[in-house]
């Protein structure tokens, strides 16, 4: 058990810094820069806060790459249960890494034109604005759009980790509400913006739940070394 105890530790690592570096870029940097609707107000932010932008584009980008660090740790730590389950895990992870950092790209170019390192002036200062608000909210709604696989993920994770017998039957399950919670997230507010303003906070409380308690299971406990690994049936156990 200490092989699958060390890999669970280190995807614990990684799940713990995707965390902290998706949280600082997405939790923090871009709600100081983004104002739905106000153009000055969000090209007066970027233009305050430029250095901060920067470092949370860089900060994404390698929350991403560590995102697609972390699905791999856990293939190969889950593989045996389930490869196909496996595999789309990673498929998963890879598009809400590629829409991401993308997305944070548009946050970039907005910087730039913010700042006149891109000359818009023929539009003049409403114009500039309003370009600088268009890039934002294209990064907005790309982080929002790469949700859909932000929850998707979840859910051959939850299947693969209740095969498993490593992890609490609870935890799996919770894991699945996440998933859930991240979809009716992301189509509300895409369809019913005015709902989605009114459940957005509780909505995310399942989700921000079951990842807590997976990284502490992952960070503290690894794997149970009770129990064996259930291979499905129809799948080889071994590579």
């Amino acid at each position: 058990m200490n092989s699958p105890k060390r890999l669970a530790r280190i995807a614990g690592v990684l799940y713990l810094l995707v965390g902290i570096f998706g949280g600082f870029a997405l939790g923090y940097v871009q709600p100081k820069m983004y104002v739905a609707g106000d153009a000055a107000a969000t090209t007066g932010n970027v233009l305050a806060n430029a250095g901060l932008l920067r470092l949370g584009v860089v900060s994404d980008l390698v929350n991403q790459t560590i995102f697609v660090l972390l699905a791999l740790t856990l293939y190969v730590l889950l593989q045996h249960v389930h490869r196909s389950a496996a595999r789309a895990m990673i498929v998963f992870v890879v598009l809400a890494a590629a829409i991401s950092s993308l997305s944070a790209v548009f946050q970039f170019v907005g910087l730039r034109v913010a700042t006149g390192a891109v000359d818009l002036s023929s539009l003049g200062t409403e114009g500039s604005n309003a370009m600088v608000l268009l890039l934002l909210d294209t990064q907005h709604y790309g982080v929002l759009a790469a949700q859909m696989f932000f929850g998707l993920w979840l859910v051959p994770l939850s299947y693969l980790t209740h095969r498993s017998g490593w992890f609490p039957k609870a935890l799996a399950l919770l894991l699945v509400v996440a998933a859930g919670c991240y979809l009716v997230d992301l189509f509300t507010a895409f369809l019913v913006p005015d709902l989605n303003q009114l459940i957005h906070t509780f909505i995310w409380i399942p989700c921000a739940a079951a990842e807590i308690w997976m990284v502490g299971y992952l960070l503290a406990v690894g794997v149970r070394n009770h129990k064996s690994p259930q291979p499905a049936e129809n799948v080889p156990a071994a590579v």
